[in-house]
């Protein structure tokens, strides 16, 4: 029976351990590893779920690396906020690992060994995160996660290569412009640990250093996130990216991205600084504006839906930086929230766009035509997905939309809900122009008969079908649920007194 104080650990040190016994294997059998790859996700996923339903039970989980006690030592730190996070990314990554199988198989031939290696080393990164309470080795941690990101990206075909040098060279900016605000940070006051920083710093609110530390870090973080105008990494990256690749980085890289913002902003410079020293709310606040409509009108542009969607992705974190910088209760429930379901959407979207390509062969918006007749369960996943998008109840996309909508009007910021609404426009012109390609118009290669065209059905292998439903039923589940996620949850995730 494993120690429930040892979970914090487990959830990272699983997959790292199983990353570097897989390579070793993978060299006499490659078929052994998916499932290593499967139980060390699954293991994590326990972990998690067991953690957050501790911090749920009984309050914030402190270990201590190696029993140094913090500042000196490195300290995991679980409560509400990140106990929902690392639950989302251990499910996300679980169910986009039992989706790679096929995909592999097909696009990465002989290269499973370094996939498989590559994608649980993206997971114990993302992990590690969202877990730590230090601020260098989250750093650390983000170098990992984006390595192994640029080398899941560059093994795919075509121009996936160069996609990946482009995000690589701005991802090192990125963390560049993260890693000097820290230092700033350890040369004002001689700590790294989040919680002993956030009691300095008080002290320090009028710095000039500070500010440049805070702004370093937030420009470093925006980078990281694609947050408009520092987005162009990202719709090569995950258009041209393997299949499976693009499953996990999708859903997962810019919602943990969001994450580190807000445990920036709340647990190291406080509410108090961000929201009345520094008072720059208003800014952010039309510069998610931006993105919210610029990623609208680059996704309308598009005929390939799978770069359309990697738009929309930038569309979403506009979404979230705006309603944390809303600055009140109802606008960070609601961004926290779309933490939540903006995975589990964005997942179950590109999954279903992983079911097409691996039918179809491409992902253009003819290769849609006549599909809802030929794999008529990915497409109802895919259209359960496009309706969260919009935003159409019970759908999950729907209840965070509502928090972000009432927190702008709580705040005063009409402009904030008429981009939500357009951005809301824009994905049902969208999906439903999909939809309507994949319903009513005919394949190139259907046949005719005297009683009319003949349809095949022709679904995706089950281990791709399967979790794709899923992940569609959980965006069900996470709408119905979602006032319970809220008070059981959220609410406590929300900092007190905002």
């Amino acid at each position: 029976m494993i120690n429930p104080e040892q979970y914090p650990i487990l959830i990272v040190i699983v997959p790292f351990l199983s990353a570097f016994f897989l390579s070793i294997t993978g060299c006499f059998k490659r078929s052994l590893c998916r499932p290593i790859a499967l139980l060390a996700l699954f293991g994590a996923a326990a972990a998690a779920v067991g953690s957050l339903h501790r911090v749920i039970t009984t309050g914030i989980i402190h270990y201590r690396l190696g029993g140094w006690p913090p500042p000196f030592g490195i300290e995991y730190v679980i409560d509400h906020l990140n106990g929902l996070v690392l639950v989302v990314i251990t499910l996300v990554a679980l169910l986009a690992a039992i989706f790679s199988g096929k995909s592999v198989e097909r696009e990465l031939p002989g290269k499973e060994p370094l996939f498989y290696a590559l994608f649980l080393l993206l997971v114990v990164g993302l992990l590690g995160m969202t877990i730590t309470g230090d601020a260098f080795n989250l750093y650390v941690l983000l170098e990992i996660s984006s390595l192994t990101a640029y080398a899941l990206i560059a093994i795919g075909q075509d121009r996936a290569i160069h996609a990946s040098f482009n995000y690589l060279i701005i991802g090192t900016i990125g963390a560049s412009f993260y890693l000097l605000g820290v230092g700033h940070l350890y040369i004002m006051t001689g700590s790294l640990n989040m919680a002993d920083l956030a009691s300095i710093l008080p002290q320090l609110y009028g710095s000039k250093a500070i500010l440049t530390a805070f702004l370093l870090i937030l420009i470093g973080v925006w980078t990281k996130m694609a947050f408009f105008p520092l987005h162009t990494w990202l719709p090569n990256s995950y258009t041209y990216a393997p299949t499976a690749t693009s499953c996990l980085v999708a859903p997962l890289m810019t919602k943990v991205a969001v994450y580190i913002m807000i445990r920036m902003m709340f647990s190291v410079f406080t509410p108090a600084y961000v929201f009345h020293h520094l008072a720059m709310a208003p800014v952010v606040i039309w510069m998610a504006i931006a993105a919210i409509v610029g990623g609208s009108l680059l996704a309308l542009s598009q005929r390939d839906f799978k770069k359309m969607l990697t738009y929309l992705i930038v569309a979403e974190v506009g979404y979230m930086v705006g309603g944390i910088w809303l600055a009140n209760r109802l606008g960070i429930t609601g961004a926290i929230l779309h933490i939540v379901n903006d995975a589990f959407m964005t997942l179950c979207l590109f999954l279903a766009a992983g079911t097409i390509i691996h039918r179809t062969g491409g992902h253009h918006f003819d290769n849609l035509k006549g599909l809802f007749h030929q794999m008529p369960l990915t497409m109802t996943a895919f259209t359960i997905g496009a309706l969260s998008m919009i935003g159409v109840p019970p759908t999950a996309g729907f209840f965070s939309k509502w928090y972000l909508i009432l927190g702008s009007i709580q705040a005063g910021r009409y402009e904030f809900v008429a981009a939500l609404l357009f951005s809301s426009l824009v994905n049902a012109v969208l999906f439903f122009r999909l939809l309507e390609i994949s319903y009513f118009e005919k394949p190139p290669h259907q046949e005719n008969t005297a009683h009319g065209p003949v349809s095949m059905v022709a679904e995706a292998p089950l281990t791709m079908l399967v979790p794709l439903l899923v992940s569609a039923i959980t965006l069900i589940v996470l709408g119905i649920y979602s006032g319970e996620l809220v008070t059981k949850i959220i609410q406590f995730a929300v900092p007190a007194g905002i």
